[in-house]
């Protein structure tokens, strides 16, 4: 065989191979980068919990944590290193640790510029405060799999703890109904354990304010009583018909809008706590907060807030149709809530905000709701505050005028309220971490 077919046989298809390889990195890095700018750009650069942090000097570029990440366009390539690309995006699923064959990503909580205030806990997820654990989104753990782990393994320590020599109410009380506080409750049903779960809202906790139709990533786990759970990827509506299946088929003892209020210990004598709830209140050995970081709605503070067409987030947007309605909020669940309600018939939607521009919004959603206010779909008024809400209006100032509108109902999307102070409030250390696991 001659050097000519030696040639065309073996080193052409190695390098139109390479080519071909060195075409599709220099595309994606050019797409990745893109990416990132744009997150720059927008301003969304604060992961919102647990991230990968990426050692670049051990990183050998071989994307194996681009491809086991279950999101979209959170990770990606960049001049041969893995980075961060859409860091908002990051739900600290962990997958791409687990996936790096050089070790080069550490999990950690906030940033050198954000921090993230996570209580210290044991590995058996109690608090420095004895008889009460913390499990879930509320420890930094905020997927579905992961919370539910530890509501399952918070009660299976909570037994061996408990003193069933001494009275109180109960063994355990679980504050939260999400999946975390789900879990532990048909753990603690399994073990006839005297348990009680207290939920400020209503049943799924952080799903269940969701938009219509979002899809959830989870992955399949085990529920106490109910046995295995195949979902990978559903949308909210199947995933809260199936926890109010759970809750209907096992008869879970939850009292719904029921908000804690306080935590005390008992007298020296008693181990365990006095829990007041805005209904009544308790004595337990054990307490368990299976809340999230969502914590409670922030509010404006106005008079007429209390009124019933008051509301802080959007359910239905069909149960707006034809009404005049006032969104108030800066922030993707604002601008969704305002575009969702506009594509009613009849409907008349006006969003007003604080600040001059919606910086705190993603671009696609900034860009729609631009859109929507050209085309008149949604009214919006920038530099503007609600000072009072009347049962059949509103009253509006925007730069030093006072507007009164056409009003039937209200979503306020202004944020939550972290717990850090009641968590500090009842003892527990609160550690803010910048950057660290």
């Amino acid at each position: 065989m001659d050097n000519t077919a030696i040639t065309t046989l073996y080193f052409l298809p190695l390098a139109f191979s390479l080519i071909y390889y060195l075409l599709r990195r220099s595309t994606n890095n050019r797409k990745n980068t893109t990416v990132l700018q744009d997150a720059i750009a927008d301003r969304l650069t604060e992961p919102a919990s647990l991230h990968p942090l990426i050692n670049a000097d051990k990183c050998v570029g071989c994307g194996s944590c681009v491809h086991a990440c279950p999101e979209n366009q959170v990770l990606g390539l960049i001049k041969g290193k893995a980075q961060l690309i859409n860091p908002t995006h990051c739900i600290g699923h962990g997958c791409c640790k687990e996936a790096c064959p050089m070790n080069a990503i550490e999990l950690v909580f906030g940033t050198a510029t954000r921090g993230v205030d996570i209580p210290h806990l044991q590995p058996n997820f109690e608090t420095n405060v004895p008889g009460i654990f913390i499990a879930g989104e509320l420890g930094g753990m905020g997927l579905i799999k992961n919370a539910i782990a530890q509501g399952k393994q918070a009660v299976e320590s909570i037994k061996r703890k408990i003193n069933s020599q001494q009275h109180t109410d109960y063994d355990l009380i679980i504050v939260g109904a999400g999946p975390a506080g789900i879990a532990a409750s048909l753990a603690a049903k399994k073990s006839n354990l005297r348990y009680l779960v207290l939920e400020q809202e209503s049943l799924g906790g952080t799903v269940s304010h969701f938009p219509r139709g979002k899809i959830v990533m989870t992955a399949p786990t085990e529920l106490p009583i109910v046995g295995k759970v195949h979902f990978r990827e559903t949308s909210k509506e199947e995933l809260m018909e199936f926890w109010k299946k759970i809750e209907a088929e096992t008869d879970l003892n939850i009292n719904y809008r029921e908000r804690v209020e306080s935590v005390t210990a008992l007298d020296q004598q008693a181990s365990g706590y006095q829990v007041i709830s805005n209904e009544s209140q308790y004595t337990t050995h054990a307490l368990l907060l299976a809340i999230g970081r969502r914590g409670t709605p922030r509010k404006l503070d106005v008079p007429g807030e209390d009124l019933p067409k008051v509301v802080y987030r959007l359910d239905d947007p069909e149960q707006y149709k034809g009404k005049h309605v006032t969104v108030v909020g800066g922030g993707d669940s604002a601008l969704e809530a305002a575009l969702a309600i506009s594509e009613q018939p009849g409907t008349t939607v006006t969003l007003s905000y604080r600040s001059d521009a919606f910086s705190r919004a993603k671009k696609k959603n900034r860009t729609r709701i631009s859109a929507a206010g050209e085309e008149k779909k949604v009214a919006i008024l920038f530099n503007s505050n609600v000072k009072n809400i009347g049962k059949s209006e509103i009253e509006i100032e925007q730069d030093g005028q006072l507007l009164k509108l056409k009003n039937d109902a209200v979503i306020i999307s202004a944020g939550g309220i972290l717990p850090t102070p009641f968590l500090k409030q009842i003892g527990i250390n609160v550690e803010t971490k910048y950057g660290t696991n």
